[in-house]
């Protein structure tokens, strides 16, 4: 998202990208960025040396891997293991959720609202090569 006074757009990591986040509602908002281009066919592409941005960002790789070892956590269940408002979980669930990383949910129980997230098969992979690609950083740093 562009930054007053600046003409970089920056990515919510804040690493240069082409283009800024949109905002919406979690399971099915719109948005715009790296999700935008998951919308329309899948994952963004990247050259080998790319780092996943959407997965890089804290809290959205804290949710990915929450939900790696669960096979589903619930919208609560995952602000407690994250420490995060309510507000702040949504906007990155939802980026995780445009990019067919993760799956949602809702339902009731009794008359209460239940958000529930899953990891799919998109974004157990995506979090494969995440993970590859840091202990390559790893590996490379340690041998010089």
């Amino acid at each position: 998202m562009a930054r007053h006074g600046a003409a970089t757009r920056r990515d919510d990591s804040g690493m240069p990208s082409a283009a800024g986040g949109a905002g919406g509602a979690p399971c099915g908002g719109e948005g715009g960025g790296a999700a935008g281009a998951a919308r329309r066919g899948g994952v963004p592409e990247r050259t080998p040396l790319q780092l996943d941005r959407l997965i890089h960002e804290r809290m959205r790789l804290g949710i990915v891997s929450a939900l790696a070892v669960n096979e589903s956590l619930s919208f609560n269940d995952l602000k407690r293991a994250l420490d995060t408002t309510d507000g702040n979980l949504s906007v990155h669930a939802r980026k995780l959720e445009e990019a067919n990383y993760i799956s949602c949910t809702k339902s009731f129980v009794g008359r209460v609202p239940k958000t529930e997230y899953r990891l799919t098969p998109a974004g157990r992979q995506a979090l494969e090569r995440y993970l590859d690609h840091m202990e390559a950083l790893i590996r490379a740093t340690r041998d010089h």
